[in-house]
């Protein structure tokens, strides 16, 4: 948090300052190292994951440890408030919370936290210029792409999702191969002009790349693997709750990126999937050991 502080106040500080600048020519300011969409997704997922020890010592009575967390907890969105946030991030955080309150807290505590929440809400929105500025340039991006056929975030996204549908129904079954996005996108940009002359190989949506590239069978992996590593973490504790946060910020953020192939994003999968989920299968054969032992104990006596 300090090297973004000294970066609030130096963009210029930045290693990769090209990357944090927006198509109005707006500079992300606080972003230290690559851009501020990894950025808002590492600050989102470390607030709502802090959510489940803060709950947790505060039910212990262990006052002054929960206020440290939640210090800590809203330094990260206090920056995402003020100085800098992904819109994807701002979509999916409420939905992690909704989905903490719903299976570690009593109605009448989501309740409370709700009221707080709109509270805290409406008066970032007044203070805030950086909310509203992102608020106002998704209507503003749609209104350029719809009217001028300007390459901005939001129309360039339609614009992929539209040829990729296509392509997806072309071949629907097995899809394009590997690789493949790319091409068909060049192809498709022929003779045009604006957003609809855009090449990528990436449409900015996971189902959408992997439903090109391998049709309904690639999908069928996807969900599946979203599916068991959800299942995976049920139950109580902070490990699980880590592991599932990890999950649910990967399956919502991937409706706006292809999130599993992006480097930085798709790292944050891996390891949190990975050490989380090792965790967890640790913990639960020592319970199972455990029980076995008392059970033979039991039959010995």
């Amino acid at each position: 948090m300090c090297a973004v502080a000294a970066h609030v106040v130096d963009p210029g500080l930045a290693l990769r300052a090209a990357l944090n600048e927006d198509y109005y020519g707006v500079v992300a300011y606080g972003v230290p190292v690559k851009n501020y969409i990894d950025q808002s997704q590492e600050f989102a997922l470390c607030a709502v994951a802090l959510a489940h020890p803060t709950v947790t010592l505060l039910r212990a009575k262990r006052v002054l440890p929960a206020a440290s967390l939640v210090a800590v907890s809203l330094s990260f969105v206090a920056n995402m408030t003020f100085v800098i946030v992904s819109r994807t991030a701002l979509v999916t955080m409420p939905v992690m919370l909704a989905a903490f309150a719903l299976l570690h807290l009593k109605w009448r505590s989501v309740v409370i936290i709700l009221c707080v929440t709109t509270v805290f809400a409406g008066c970032a929105w007044a203070i805030s210029p950086q909310l509203r500025w992102k608020a106002q340039t998704v209507l503003m991006d749609y209104q350029l792409y719809e009217k001028q056929n300007a390459p901005t975030s939001v129309g360039l996204r339609l614009e992929f999702w539209k040829k990729s549908l296509r392509f997806f129904f072309e071949a629907p079954i097995l899809g394009h191969g590997t690789g493949s996005i790319r091409g068909l996108f060049e192809e498709a940009a022929a003779d045009q002009s604006g957003a609809a002359a855009q090449v990528i190989g990436n449409p900015h949506n996971q189902t959408l790349n992997v439903a090109i590239q391998w049709g309904t069978i690639g999908i069928v992996v996807l969900y599946a693997m979203w599916l068991r590593h959800l299942l995976l973490f049920r139950g109580e504790g902070l490990t699980t709750w880590i592991g599932l946060t990890v999950v649910m910020q990967n399956v919502f953020t991937s409706v706006f990126n292809s999130h599993i192939f992006d480097f930085h994003e798709g790292w944050m999968y891996v390891l949190g999937v990975g050490v989380a989920g090792g965790l967890l299968r640790k913990q639960r054969r020592c319970s199972l050991s455990v029980e076995s032992a008392g059970e033979r104990k039991a039959r010995a006596d």
